[in-house]
């Protein structure tokens, strides 16, 4: 008797599953936090250790960060900031057993990535 061919995984991707806001804002939240965790907190060590080591410290790591690819890096690290802490805030909502209904959590990831986008635009301003 031959066996029908089934999707090994409701999580591939393709023919088989359709990527959906929820499951896409959890994955972005895993790797914004990783991204904070590998590159964000050094950098924000490496800013306090400037500061805190003298002016020719803090002048070296501004001119470090002061180009194309230094701003692009703070630019990162905003976003990913803004969008993990907005999005937590959201699963913190979630914990109280609100806003679970599919519109409600769609609304509430489109929230979450306009808030992100506005807050990266006005907090990646007053740092460059």
């Amino acid at each position: 008797m031959k066996q029908k061919q089934r999707p090994l995984s409701p999580f591939m991707i393709g023919p088989y599953y359709k990527p959906q806001l929820t499951s896409l804002m959890s994955i972005t939240h895993r790797a914004t936090g990783v991204f904070l965790s590998v590159v964000g907190a050094p950098l924000l060590l490496w800013w306090l250790i400037a500061v805190s080591s003298g002016p020719d410290a803090y002048m070296a790591m501004q001119t470090s960060l002061g180009g194309w690819l230094g701003s692009l890096v703070i630019i990162a690290s905003v976003f990913c900031l803004s969008f993990h802490f907005l999005n937590g805030i959201r699963h913190l909502v979630w914990d109280t057993g609100t806003a679970l209904e599919i519109e409600k959590a769609y609304a509430l990831g489109w929230v979450v990535l306009a808030g992100s986008l506005v807050l990266t635009i006005l907090l990646s301003g007053a740092l460059l």
